[in-house]
This record gives C-alpha cells, structure tokens and sequence, in this order.
C-alpha cells in the first residue's frame, strides 16, 4: 500500500457494546501517534458501570441468541464471512492499525490484516471439529464428556499488535460459542472497534462481541466481574500476575496468560550461511523495534564465529530506515511511547554502569519532529546479572554471551525466570533435536526465528512467561468447559 495521510484517517473513538458503537464518557485519555508523538484522538475511558453494562449485555446475547446453540458450523460460516470481510476491507483497516501503532503500512497491509483473518478462518473450522466423546465404562453404563462454553470470556489484548492479538483471543472464544468482552490497550484502541463492525456485517448475533476501552482500571473491573468466567490476556509478566490476583480473589476463575519472556538465539560455528543466519538473528530482534514477546533478544554464539556474525548483525541493522508508520519505506518502527523509549535506554545505561559494551547503536534517533526511535543496538560484555540481560527490553537491543561447546551455550541460555522462545541456529539436526528437548521454552525454533502461518502450533511460555496456550487446538479447547455424563441402562435402572 501507498503512503497515507495520518491527518485524513477518521478513527472510532468509541466502546461497542450490543452491536453498535458506543460514545460519550465522563473521562478521556489522550491517545498519540508514536511516529510523531501527536495527539490524534481523545479515547472515551469506561467506567464500572459500562463495564457491567458490556458484561451483561454479553451475558445475555450468549442466554438468549442463538449463538451457541446453533448448529456448529452454521457458526463457523459467520466467523468465514467475517474473516473475508476483513481480508476485503484492508484499505481501512491496514492504515487504521498502523496510524495510531507501532506497525508500518506495509506490515500491516501484508501481514497483520490477512494474519488476522486467517487466525479466525482457521479457529472457525473447530467449531464443527472437537467435541466430547464417549469413554469406556462397564458394559451397561454409557459414559461420555460433552463440551460447552464457558459463557462470556474477558479478553484483553497488548498494544503491539493489536489486530492479530486480538484475533487470537476473540476467534478461539467465539468459535467455541461464547461471547466476549475484550478491552484492548488503551494506546492501539482503533482498529479494534471496525473490526467488531466487520463481524456484526458477517451475522454476527449482537452482543456477542463487545469492545470496552480504557486502561488498568478497566482490565481490573473486567477481571472482577461475577458474570466473566474466563479471563485471557497477552502482555508483561507484572500485569498477568495482577490478573491472576483479580481472578482469584472475585471467584477463582481459569485465565490463560502469555507473558513476558528473554529469548536465547543460539548459534553454532557450523552454520553453512554466516550472512543468512546473521539476517535472521537480526530480524528476530528488530522485528517492529523489538517489541515482541518473543523478539530474540539474547545471542548466544559459539566463540569462534562470533566476532564475524556480530559484524554482520550490525551491518544487517544499518540497512534499517526508521520513519513514521504511514511511510511505505520505514523498516524499522518507532517505539509506542516517549516513555517506553526512555525505560529502554535506561536499561542500556544501566547495563553500561554494571560493565556492559556497547557495540553498535544504543541511543534514541532523532526522526520526524517528536517520534520515538530507538537505534538497534547490539551490548557486549554482559552475564545475567545484568539489566540487559536479566530483563525484559521490549526495544531493538540484543546483549551477546559466547559459548565454547554445547554444555556451555545451554548453561548461558537457561533464564531464571522466563521460558517464552528460543531459537537455535545449527547445521547437526541431532544437536538441534537434543536442545530442543532440553532448552526450557514453550516454543523453540530450528534454523528459523519467528511465526509462521502455521496456526495449529500453539504458542505459550514457560516459568513466569505464561499459563496455557494460544493458537493451535489448546486455544479452542481452552474456551471450552467439559461435562461428564454417565448413563445406566440396566434393565433394573429406571
């Protein structure tokens, strides 16, 4: 797509809640750009009482529509509609995502928008697909599970990529039957409401998905509420254990949570292609600046390639052209928020006082009157008690630890608390297999970094990085209660 123009895109600043939109608050946020730190919508903040209004009004649409009573793939052929609403309406929705985000058009217009209708095609097809079963019991007993929805599910989605977030929590829940209440970050709130707009075109029953905005308060509220059941989130570790504390102490109800986590890239002198892997490590790093749950932000590299990859590392990051979101040429995306960029380079700091080097990069750029950017930036001479190392970034930075041999390299990436990601780089697939079995990660990459559009992997974390799964049949069944049914047809029963 073509550039846009930031100042020409209308945004809905508003709640949705039975179906339609919903405006008018008694508080609003500021909501800015992160390209230019412009203030470019006032964002309409719920309080407990729209809150509960968008809670009932889901309870309801999930009592008295036929949403999950309907025949199972009737309902998946409303969530295929919709995705092909929303792959038809990428001229919207892709400059809608990356004006007020931290995602450039072009990621937007060829990744996010058609990620996310893929996501929900692909969920749709387990409405009619996984159910119970029938289970072995004494000859005269009929015994089986039966699945159902666990009635309205609380969704609350992170900032970086706010479309495909979303769709990963919003797509297992609806396909399973239930209706959702998602509040997304209040500083990417947009393009979430027009694609509720898109599902209530595609027959969504109203009511049965409903958006409020606002901040903390509001995920808390929504967390509390006695008629959510289930809670799902992405974002920091911090945050899913705040959430854990509501859902527990308002009714001990199950929460799936992806959090934080410090990726190890492990890398072996036997690599066929230095240029090739070196572009990838890198990639897995500056990927939208960083700001990835699992961005690869700790190489681990044998010794004796190290300084040669490290040099083309920082070459692949010279390559990068920061710029605003609505520039088709920007390959590298300004952090969400002043704030954020500070925190970033205060760990870098930080880890330079501790006895860190800084290698390449390690300051803010100075682009396009105000936004936030922050140069990839490659720290040398560090060990876990460092910031850098021992913390979760959320920027372009990437430290570097070398390793002589395998004992070694899998010591460095064990983390003491995180266990999201890992990728190892290698040309023996029976070291790949054994560090893949022993690296402690919920997801591990082989000669790759990153998703694919294989949506029935799941993605999850280990340790602190997260409870349950998203993507995959685990996400689906997550949504799902199960019944146990035994019947005695004895002749003697009745």
């Amino acid at each position: 797509m073509d550039r846009f123009d930031p100042a020409k895109i209308a945004v809905p600043s508003t709640h949705f809640i039975g179906g339609r939109t919903v405006g008018g608050a008694r508080e609003t946020l500021d909501v800015r750009r992160p390209s230019d730190g412009a203030v470019y919508a006032a964002l309409p903040l719920a309080d407990a009482d729209l809150v509960d209004q968008a809670v009932e009004n889901a309870w309801r649409a999930f009592k008295e529509s036929d949403w999950a009573s309907r025949a199972p793939r009737d309902r998946a052929r409303v969530l295929h509609r919709w995705a092909d609403l929303v792959e038809a309406d990428v001229a919207t929705l892709a400059p809608l995502e990356a004006v007020g985000s931290t995602r450039p058009i072009q990621n937007a217009t060829h990744w996010d928008v058609p990620f996310c209708a893929e996501g929900i095609r692909f969920f749709a097809e387990f409405a009619d697909k996984c159910g119970g079963e029938v289970v072995p019991t004494q000859r005269d007993h009929l015994g089986m599970t039966v699945t159902e929805p666990y009635g309205v599910i609380g969704a609350i989605a992170p900032w970086n990529f706010p479309l495909v977030m979303a769709s990963w929590k919003i797509a297992p829940a609806l396909a399973a039957g239930n209706a959702v209440v998602l509040k997304p970050s209040e500083m990417t709130p947009f393009s979430i409401v027009r694609l509720a707009e898109l599902a209530i075109a595609a027959g969504m029953p109203p009511g049965i998905f409903n958006i409020v905005q606002g901040d903390g308060r509001v995920g808390d509220a929504l967390c509390r509420h006695p008629r959510v059941s289930k809670v799902t989130f992405t974002g920091s570790t911090r945050t899913g254990a705040a959430i854990m504390a509501a859902c527990a102490e308002s009714g001990t109800k199950p929460v799936t949570l992806e959090l934080g986590g410090k990726s190890p890239q492990l890398v072996f002198a036997d690599i066929a292609d230095a240029d090739k892997v070196a572009r990838r490590v890198a990639q897995a790093i500056a990927t939208n600046a960083g700001q990835v749950c699992v961005a690869g932000s700790r190489l681990i590299v044998q010794r004796t390639i190290a300084d040669e990859l490290i040099e083309r590392i920082a070459g692949a990051f010279a390559e990068l052209v920061p710029g605003p979101t609505w520039e088709p040429s920007t390959t590298l995306s300004p952090i969400i928020s002043e704030r954020e960029m500070k925190r970033i380079d205060g760990i870098v700091r930080t880890t330079v006082d501790q006895g860190g080097r800084i290698l390449t990069g390690g300051r803010s750029v100075a682009e396009n009157g105000g936004g936030a950017y922050y140069q990839p930036t490659i720290l040398a001479d560090v060990d876990m008690g460092m910031a850098a190392v021992r913390d979760e970034i959320f920027g372009p930075v990437l430290t570097v630890q070398t390793f002589d041999d395998e004992a070694e390299a899998m010591q460095l990436a064990a983390h003491p608390s995180y266990g999201l990601a890992a990728g190892v780089h290698t040309a023996d697939i029976n070291r790949a297999l054994r560090l893949a079995r022993g690296l402690e990660a919920g997801t591990v990459w082989i000669n790759r970094y990153g998703r694919s559009w294989d949506f029935a992997l799941p993605t999850g974390g280990y340790k602190r990085s997260g409870i349950g799964k998203d993507l995959g049949r685990y996400a689906y069944e997550a949504n799902l209660r199960t019944k146990t049914v035994l019947i005695d047809f004895a002749a003697d029963a009745a």
